[in-house]
């Protein structure tokens, strides 16, 4: 069997109506995958709420104003619908499969990954950041973090079987770090998503896939 994680896809934000509609907070750059009719989401919520443990099955997912929403099996009423706000959605992947959209990646699978520059090992990544421009590859290099846009540009190479990835990032971005003595790295290997927590309902977002974009840094396109 092949190896599972989970993916943070969603997250259910407010009441719609009074039908039990909710407005949901995509964090998939595939919902016309994720959200279809029968779908199942694990939730993560706090451990006081009568939904902790439980699963939701989507009924429909439609679009109002431009904003999602979402209808659940067993969600009638406006009342059972605030009883999910927050709730952070989850589903299962296959944690070696990959997006289907060329060059892209789950986030998931670049998180532990070496970082190379020039040839030389500088640190490895911890996590990816959604930004409005574009993602961010958080990295740790001599004991500190480092934000590098995850840009073609600057990340040209991601090599998930090497475990690693090559950037050329433009001058000053690592500069303060330089002279800094590097840490040896852990080997790496793509760390799976986190798994539901049970008092936490407003994790840090991560996006079901992520892509290098081909802009330079700033443009205001995304995966």
């Amino acid at each position: 069997m092949p190896a599972r994680t989970q993916l943070r896809v969603g997250r259910l934000s407010r009441a719609h109506g009074l039908k039990g509609a909710i407005k949901v907070e995509l964090y998939t750059d595939d919902p016309g995958r994720r959200f279809v009719p029968g779908a199942r989401f694990a939730l993560q919520v706090p451990t006081s709420s009568k939904w902790h443990g439980k699963s939701l099955e989507l009924v429909e997912l439609r679009v109002y104003n431009g904003s999602p929403v979402a209808f659940f099996k067993g969600v009638e009423d406006r009342t059972e619908a605030e009883s999910l706000v927050k709730a952070v959605l989850w589903v299962e992947q296959d944690a070696t499969e990959l997006p289907a959209e060329p060059d892209a990646w789950y986030v998931h699978q670049l998180a532990g990954l070496e970082v190379h520059r020039d040839g030389e090992r500088i640190g490895r990544v911890v996590r990816v950041d959604a930004m409005p421009g574009q993602d961010m590859l958080i990295i740790e290099r001599a004991g500190e973090e480092v934000m590098v846009p995850f840009v073609k540009a600057i990340v040209p190479e991601v090599d998930l079987r090497a475990g690693r990835i090559v950037i050329t990032p433009p001058p000053g971005l690592l500069e303060e770090l330089e002279g800094d003595d590097v840490p040896e790295v852990a080997g790496a290997s793509a760390s799976d998503a986190s798994a539901p927590g049970a008092d936490d309902a407003s994790a840090p977002e991560a996006d079901d896939a992520s892509a290098p974009d081909t802009a330079e840094p700033g443009a205001d396109e995304r995966a």
